[in-house]
């Protein structure tokens, strides 16, 4: 790079010795007598021409430099200047590959639901709220107990109704959700508006469609009214703990938390049996974590709601509007939601025993399962229902690359929603199972 700057420089001399020549001769013969000046006056015109003249070189030198050396010069100008230090020399991203996205685990379930602070479980208070349960003499007509529209004998948890028949004939508006498990939810209801079994017990007692007690104080004189039930409550909370609604609901989610099922394929799956599953199954499990279901009903009970992890227990439903929200008026009865939105808040369901706790959705309006999963995929995940999928995705040429990339589309086909189905059947409690098909008893 030296010998090309002493190249120019050479050059600046030659046009400098020109230039002051030329002027000198211009000013000394033409320009000055022109002017009448004489003497050391046409010495002074020559010099500032002359000046004039260098400057004009000098930057004529330097644009040349800069354009025909651009790389050269701008290296040699970063030279002279000291080195910046970063502020916050921490704050540099690290190099390296990106941090890889751990893969789901899959759980399964415990064999027994956590007790709360203040009540724990024993025998003689499951014992007493098994019967609380099941009395329907907590109802204003001794006509509805709990057990009528959680159906705990006949397996399902559930009374198999779109919406749930109460005292007097009356129908409610929205479906029963099933017992089974609901010790491992955080938030009880369909709205997730009890934060435990104790507060969800208060509810159905005095709601005026269900059961229809004036109120709590009521539903305990009622209990504390039968001989046979003041010794129960003395031996499972001793002698001098009177009868109050604390201890009836307590008994009552005492109980709840005994309505356990850790025995389903999926459960002997995920602990080392991979006979447990057949190849749908396992196929409708991959597509499940795929397409995105476990973001909302993941961990041991499939539900974001559960005491395992209930950071996000409420979620949109329906997210997208399509032609299954208008048929099954999946809109009407908007949960939580607050405004016209159109779109409703509801507590994300547990997933375990689906397939014995149809019909589906809030309302019940959806009686098969594979339809439920059309419609959890089309309306809550964005996916579209084909009969036969033509290709995985679309192709397009990019002009940024000129490179073919494929784009995939968020399409189902109807074996996909047959594969979901199925594992999500292989959710389903054996023991529960057996009493179903055969018609028998959970107890």
């Amino acid at each position: 790079m030296l010998a090309q700057w002493l190249d120019f420089l050479g050059l600046l001399a030659v046009l400098a010795l020109l230039g002051a020549a030329v002027v000198l001769t211009a000013v000394l013969r033409e320009m000055a007598p022109a002017a009448g000046l004489a003497g050391r006056r046409r010495f002074l015109l020559a010099a500032a021409f002359g000046l004039g003249v260098l400057a004009f070189a000098a930057k004529a030198t330097a644009i040349g430099i800069m354009v025909t050396m651009p790389e050269a010069t701008l290296a040699y100008l970063a030279a002279l200047q000291p080195p910046k230090r970063s502020p916050h020399p921490r704050a540099l991203p690290r190099s390296g590959p990106p941090p890889v996205k751990a893969p789901y685990a899959w759980q399964a379930l415990p064999p027994t639901a956590p007790d709360p602070d203040g009540n724990p479980t024993t025998a003689e208070k499951v014992a007493l709220g098994e019967r609380l349960f099941h009395d329907k003499a907590l109802s204003l007509d001794h006509s509805v107990a709990c057990a009528s529209c959680h159906d705990v004998i006949g397996g399902t948890g559930v009374d198999g109704r779109a919406t749930s028949e109460g005292i007097a004939g009356q129908l409610g508006k929205r479906n029963a959700p099933t017992v089974w498990n609901a010790a491992f939810q955080a938030r009880l209801f369909l709205d997730g508006r009890a934060p435990s079994l104790e507060e969800q017990a208060k509810g159905p007692p005095v709601n005026p469609i269900e059961m229809g007690m004036a109120n709590l104080a009521a539903v305990t004189a009622r209990v504390a009214a039968e001989p046979a039930y003041r010794a129960a409550f003395a031996q499972a909370f001793g002698p001098d703990r009177a009868i109050d609604i604390q201890a009836v609901v307590g008994a009552i989610a005492a109980y709840e938390r005994t309505l356990v099922t850790a025995d389903s394929p999926y459960d002997r799956y995920v602990r080392g049996d991979k006979a447990a599953l057949d190849a749908a199954q396992v196929r409708g499990m991959a597509l499940f974590e795929k397409v995105g279901c476990v973001v909302c009903h993941h961990g041991p009970n499939f539900s974001s709601a559960s005491r395992f992890d209930a950071r996000a227990p409420y979620r949109l439903f329906p997210a997208y509007g399509n032609d299954y929200v208008a048929r099954y008026r999946l809109a009407d009865d908007l949960g939580l939601a607050l405004g016209p939105s159109g779109r409703g808040v509801w507590k994300v369901p547990s997933l375990r025993n689906v397939a014995l706790t149809g019909p589906y959705f809030h309302n019940g309006s959806v009686a098969r399962l594979e339809e439920a999963v059309r419609i959890m995929a089309t309306s809550q995940l964005g996916f579209k229902v084909m009969a036969e999928p033509a290709g995985a995705g679309a192709v397009y040429l990019s002009t940024a690359d000129h490179a073919l990339h494929r784009v995939e589309r968020r399409v189902l086909g109807e074996a996909d929603v047959r594969d979901l189905a199925a594992f999500l059947r292989a959710l389903t409690s054996e023991r529960l199972a057996t009493i179903v098909e055969g018609g028998g008893s959970a107890l």
